[in-house]
């Protein structure tokens, strides 16, 4: 398929949770139970002041990316989970005035073709804060490189969420993020 009829809009996330739910289980490797959990999460997450959801669809309607994110709340749960790493390293200030990324992922089968680059772009363009903060796994992946080449640096790393198996790293970036030359 062509990488130009793939189009990236607003997103009705919650009309499309389980369609966004399937391309996280397959690109994240998510079981079941893990799929059902964030359900509730993500529809919850999605009734927050100011969240907003993008989706790279395919012409025939298939939703193959997405992201969503919101206003960081320094009394989400997130938040509270990565505050005390930030503060050993000094960046605790990052959680104020910050637009936080909560979810990205593109199926494999259309990665390396700039959508969660466009994706990421397209929702921080439309962000009111001067800032953007995620979470990602805490090792070098595409994903972390792709995270990198936008602006974003380690505000943290080894964060520990609780039930996660692998450690992530906290990484913030000025807006508007970097573009390519």
């Amino acid at each position: 398929m062509d990488d130009a009829e793939v189009v990236i809009g607003p997103a009705n996330l919650a009309a499309r949770v389980d369609e966004a739910l399937a391309v996280q289980a397959i690109a994240f490797g998510l079981d079941a139970d893990e799929v059902a959990v964030r359900r509730h999460i993500v529809l919850r997450h999605l009734m927050n002041p100011g969240a907003r959801a993008y989706g790279a669809t395919t012409p025939d309607g298939r939703l193959v990316g997405f992201v969503y994110g919101m206003p960081n709340d320094r009394t989400h749960w997130w938040s509270t989970v990565v505050e005390s790493y930030l503060r050993v390293n000094g960046t605790a200030d990052w959680l104020d005035d910050s637009f936080v990324i909560t979810e990205l992922h593109v199926h494999p089968a259309f990665q390396g073709r700039g959508l969660g680059r466009e994706l990421i772009t397209t929702i921080t363009d439309g962000a009111a804060e001067p800032r953007s903060i995620l979470s990602a796994i805490d090792t070098d992946s595409p994903a972390r490189g792709l995270y990198r080449a936008l602006g974003y640096r380690d505000l943290a790393r080894q964060v520990r969420f609780p039930s996660a198996v692998r450690p992530y790293a906290v990484m913030g970036a000025p807006l508007p993020l970097l573009r390519r030359n």
